[in-house]
């Protein structure tokens, strides 16, 4: 999936472009205009778009006319497995069965599990469940503008996941060291209708880089998602992130759309994400069983 993103003039700054229909459009937990769909996007120096949720935010809907809609080449990730759209990238999710016992006794995650215990044994937790309708762009900000920030998560991708979450609930995990450093805040976003928490982001201070932060985020979240009778906590894409290992039960595919010119540079560039996730035969193949 995309990791590669830069914005041309810098971090919170939009492209320009000539002014655009803004009728609002919705569909699920998305909502979006003609003018804030697509998110400017490069690899290399080669612009494409990737959509308003694709940085933060899980199991993206589409419509043919929100294709027809998007700037080329559009490349969106992450639609839901139960839909008839989009193909199987070179990705999957990697999800945590917290609700399975065996999870919790396996003798090797149980001993891995203790020792980040031990680590963190007199660092102070807290948890909140805060309604998404309460949720600001700024509030967003104040969680996590470092991480975003570091990872050039664009201003239009925190626009697009405080839609999102509009009518979901987010779960805020934060952890404090006894000299009151925060040492992270994890957000994870509830899916009540898939038995899941989504992992959405994780901002976690570097000074505590020796005691694995990110991983006992995670730890935290799956302890959450058992004890609040969800199956699974979703660790987001795992292909580039080998740590997550110690956690993954289950692996669920991933599904995108690659809506491009052949002929456009993106496409004749063989290390670009068209042909790292996806194969030139699948480009511009909407449906995943195309209509007979």
């Amino acid at each position: 999936m995309r990791n590669d993103f830069r914005p041309t003039e810098g971090f919170f700054e939009v492209a320009s472009c000539p002014p655009m229909d803004l009728t609002v459009q919705s569909l699920a937990y998305q909502s979006w205009t003609a003018d804030n769909l697509c998110v400017e996007s490069f690899h290399e120096e080669t612009r494409y778009f990737t959509s308003r949720w694709d940085a933060l935010c899980p199991y993206i809907d589409v419509t043919p006319e929100m294709l027809a809609l998007a700037r080329k080449p559009f490349i969106v990730y992450a639609l839901p497995p139960d839909g008839n759209f989009g193909v199987p990238i070179n990705d999957n999710y990697g999800l945590v069965n917290a609700a399975d016992e065996n999870f919790w006794t396996d003798p090797w995650r149980a001993r891995k599990f203790r020792d980040l215990d031990k680590m963190f044994k007199h660092f102070h937790q807290s948890e909140k469940v805060i309604p998404g309708k309460d949720i600001s762009v700024e509030y967003i900000l104040e969680l996590g503008a470092e991480h975003f920030n570091a990872y050039d998560i664009h201003a239009k991708e925190i626009d697009g996941f405080v839609d999102y979450i509009r009518k979901l609930d987010v779960l805020i995990l934060q952890v404090h060291a006894d000299n009151g450093d925060l040492v992270f805040t994890d957000v994870s976003i509830l899916l009540p209708e898939r038995e899941q928490v989504y992992g959405s982001f994780c901002q976690w201070n570097t000074d505590y880089k020796n005691r694995s932060p990110g991983i006992y985020a995670c730890l935290m979240a799956a302890r959450w998602t058992a004890r609040n009778g969800y199956k699974y906590y979703n660790l987001g894409p795992v292909g580039d992130y080998k740590y997550k290992s110690l956690l993954v039960t289950d692996l669920e595919p991933i599904y995108g759309i690659a809506m491009t010119d052949p002929e456009h540079p993106l496409a004749l560039d063989p290390t670009s994400p068209l042909h790292t996730d996806f194969k030139p035969s699948e480009w511009n193949q909407i449906y995943r069983v195309p209509p007979g």
